[in-house]
């Protein structure tokens, strides 16, 4: 292939990764990498206060997909990923006021063994009774689209769902579980219903093939640099020549010309390239391409986002009357707190706090509660020191304590979604030399993240030499 051209807009973990496939496979190309924050990263942060290695968003990511470990090994930084503590490998629910342990086996929205189930008090008699009734619940042979709620209210009961997948789900996806599409969140369970008739049929299945599963959130699948996320982000950049980097570089539009080149238009100036990968979230590239195409713009702008807000607080460990021996815990919507979960980050990972320190994450906010997120930071704070308080017994004076607030970060995978994905994915295709990456379309892990930037710059690759772009 002859020398090209190339801008990926955005600069965050697509962006990043769509910008190190080209450099592996075309390192003859030219990259210009388009960044309008002062750092790359995007929601991906690490900083370090008062002695507390401190994450401003994902604090790990998981490995059941190969896409994440797969990048750590080709940039060298595989050995400095570490496990979870195997020890302490257990998720909690808030249940009437109390942390309950998640039943073991049940994951995310689907029990693997019944004792357990039958022994939690996070389920009362009736309630446990129509989960086990899932067994002969037929399945749902309307193929279209449903809700999360929808789907594990109609399998597993509203108590299952209320007080159990409500929380659990939401701890992830920050959204509200009535619009949540289970096909494009919680495709696998689909899945289940579809292949083996049910939950509880399925996770018999699959616990055959595969052994038991954690509870929760399938902590021993989960890993992070030794650094923090962070030590990611700065070794794909180390990779990529330090020219190609543009910080504080907002894109205003991105267009194709009539001699078939792309011309990128900042602020200050407009070049042109022979293709472009767009990585940034849906509302903001639906901006960009609007001259260029209004009918994909426009499904770009029906994605919503939904953000929240991340408290940190560094405490000493003998200030928590009631520990817990588990990574954290989620708070269901039916308790009516003022947090949705808390994450002892220290817990999972050494080299998280200092000695005898312990650092917490809590989540504030999201979809169901947006006022939440823009409360100043000394409400939060107490907001978050009374409901910890109640919760876990702390007391006494912070060691460290940060907002960390994320506007509109989140994607929601609301009901329609794979449709949606689907049209503007095939409006994209009509222009060549246009690709585009991002958690707003087929995941928001960071392994999947990086699976889509890196497919996107195979995809413009072959494009250019297939000859389908004009050069």
């Amino acid at each position: 292939m002859k020398a090209t051209r190339i801008a990926v807009v955005g600069g965050g973990i697509s962006g990043l990764a769509a910008a190190h496939r080209l450099r592996e496979l075309a390192p003859t190309t030219e990259i210009v990498l388009y960044e309008a924050a002062e750092r790359l990263g995007g929601v991906l942060e690490t900083r370090r206060q008062d002695g507390f290695l401190a994450e401003q968003s994902a604090d790990t990511f998981i490995t059941n997909v190969p896409w994440g470990v797969d990048l750590c090994r080709r940039l060298g930084i595989e050995s400095e990923l570490l496990p979870t503590n195997d020890a302490l490998r257990k998720a909690y629910v808030v249940c009437r006021g109390r942390l309950i342990e998640v039943p073991e086996g049940f994951l995310l929205m689907a029990p693997g063994k019944a004792w357990p189930i039958v022994q939690t008090p996070i389920l009362s008699w009736r309630g446990k009774l129509r989960l086990a009734w899932e067994y002969f619940v037929a399945p749902r042979k309307d193929p279209s689209d449903e809700s999360l709620k929808a789907f594990v209210v109609r399998r597993l009961g509203i108590e299952a769902y209320e007080r159990l997948v409500q929380p659990l789900i939401g701890g992830i996806y920050t959204a509200d579980p009535e619009k949540l599409s289970v096909a494009a969140t919680m495709k696998q369970f689909v899945e289940m219903e579809r292949q083996h008739g049910g939950l509880i049929r399925g996770m018999q299945q699959r616990k055959a093939r595969e052994g038991n599963a954690d509870s929760g959130a399938r902590y021993s699948m989960f890993v992070a640099p030794r650094g923090g996320m962070s030590a990611l982000v700065e070794a794909i950049a180390a990779r990529l020549p330090s020219e190609s980097i543009r910080l504080n570089s907002p894109v205003r539009s991105v267009s194709r010309q009539e001699d078939g080149v792309w011309q990128v238009a900042t602020n200050s100036e407009c070049e042109t390239y022979d293709g472009v990968v767009v990585a940034a979230p849906a509302p903001a590239a639906a901006v960009l391409l609007h001259s260029q195409d209004e009918p994909l713009a426009a499904e770009l702008e029906q994605i919503e986002y939904a953000g929240c807000a991340i408290v940190l607080l560094g405490v000493d460990r003998r200030q928590i009357a009631q520990p817990i021996a588990g990574f954290g815990f989620v708070v269901p919507e039916v308790e009516q707190r003022r947090i949705l979960a808390a994450s002892f980050a220290s817990y999972k990972f050494a080299g998280r706090a200092p000695d005898e320190s312990v650092l917490i994450r809590v989540f504030v906010g999201g979809a169901c509660h947006p006022e939440m997120n823009e409360l100043p930071d000394e409400q939060l704070r107490q907001i978050v020191l009374e409901e910890l308080a109640d919760l876990i017994g702390l007391s006494g004076e912070l060691q460290t304590f940060s907002v960390r607030r994320w506007s509109a970060q989140m994607p929601q995978y609301h009901v329609g979604h794979l449709e949606r994905v689907e049209r503007i994915e095939a409006l994209a295709a009509k222009h060549a030399g246009l690709t585009l990456a991002g958690n707003a379309y087929h995941g928001v892990g960071v392994p999947t993240c990086i699976h889509c930037g890196e497919q996107a710059a195979e995809r413009l690759l072959e494009q250019l030499a297939l000859g389908q772009v004009e050069r």
